[in-house]
């Protein structure tokens, strides 16, 4: 009896480009299942407080990978820049769930698109990276999308919208810092401290605002925590499958997540000017990734040649 093909054999068969593609639309369709959870708890629960449980969560989640990891891999020097990053990813949590549980579903991830332009930006003033002229029209480009979104002077700003814009900052500052990091570092070693440490630095905040939670939005914040983590999974494999400038494209799905589960859960329609301005800072990030991933292979190339020179 001949037996089925093994699932090796059809990852070989599917094509690297389309594989990252349907992982990206993964990490999409649980990104926004992610406000879901977020806004159903916060009815009941301060988004300070679902931070906590969600970090517990996933870091439970995570108890055979430390066990197999092992305290020995987890050694490091570097504990200056592992501060940092403690700090930029315990804030963007917080910043991230407040808005979400504030304001429209669609409208807040369109804002956060916003992150790789602050990244970029954070990149050239902290990390000496080169920005040339276009890219630095994208980002141009995708502050103007964003004030589309906002509206100043037609619309009062909100703070939850404030709050989201401030949520890009610290997640484009968690990625310069994991950038620096992963340079040195153990991809697996980043990871597990990075769980152990936020966790307990997320109680702090939640101390201030607890309310002891009843059964029903442990279970949701259970399934939060599981939910990120098979994000955070879908989002590395995605990469690992492709090219960022195969892969990056689907990342605009996540906003069509956003806005379906924001009007089939909570009956919100977001106007046209959301989808203008999101349009725009998704074609300027696209733009601004696709010239990093251009500069990085020309990097690559050089250092190759170089090798080959020296031998």
């Amino acid at each position: 009896m001949s037996r089925g093909p093994s699932p090796t054999a059809l990852s070989i068969r599917i094509p690297g480009p389309v594989r990252g593609a349907l992982w990206m639309v993964t990490f999409c369709f649980l990104l926004a299942s992610q406000a879901v959870f977020i806004r159903r708890v916060s009815a009941e629960i301060h988004p300070f407080e679902i931070v906590l449980f969600r970090n517990a969560f996933a870091l439970l989640f995570l108890a055979p990978v430390y066990w197999h990891f092992g305290i020995e891999g987890m050694r490091t020097r570097a504990w200056g820049l592992y501060v940092l990053a403690f700090i930029f990813m315990g804030a963007s949590p917080l910043a991230w769930f407040l808005a979400i549980a504030m304001m429209p579903m669609a409208e807040m991830i369109a804002l956060t698109f916003t992150s790789p332009l602050f990244g970029t930006i954070g990149g050239a003033l902290i990390l000496g990276e080169i920005v040339r002229w276009r890219r630095w029209a994208a980002i141009v480009a995708g502050f103007v999308g964003a004030m589309i979104i906002l509206r100043p002077g037609v619309a009062a700003v909100s703070p939850p919208a404030l709050i989201a814009l401030l949520a890009s900052v610290f997640i484009a500052s968690g990625a310069l810092t994991l950038r620096r990091l992963s340079a040195t570092e153990n991809p697996n070693a980043i990871v597990l401290w990075t769980s152990l440490v936020i966790t307990p630095i997320s109680a702090v905040p939640a101390a201030f605002v607890w309310t002891t939670p009843s059964l029903e939005p442990v279970a949701w914040m259970a399934g939060l925590g599981l939910v990120s983590l098979l994000a955070h999974i879908a989002w590395v494999r995605s990469f690992a499958a492709a090219d960022v400038s195969a892969v990056m494209p689907f990342n605009f799905t996540k906003l069509l997540f956003a806005a379906l589960f924001g009007y089939l859960f909570f009956a919100e329609k977001p106007d046209a000017w959301m989808w203008a301005g999101a349009a725009i800072i998704f074609a300027a990030t696209l733009y601004t990734g696709r010239r990093e991933a251009i500069a990085k292979a020309e990097e690559n190339a050089a250092e190759a040649r170089g090798g080959g020179t020296g031998r």
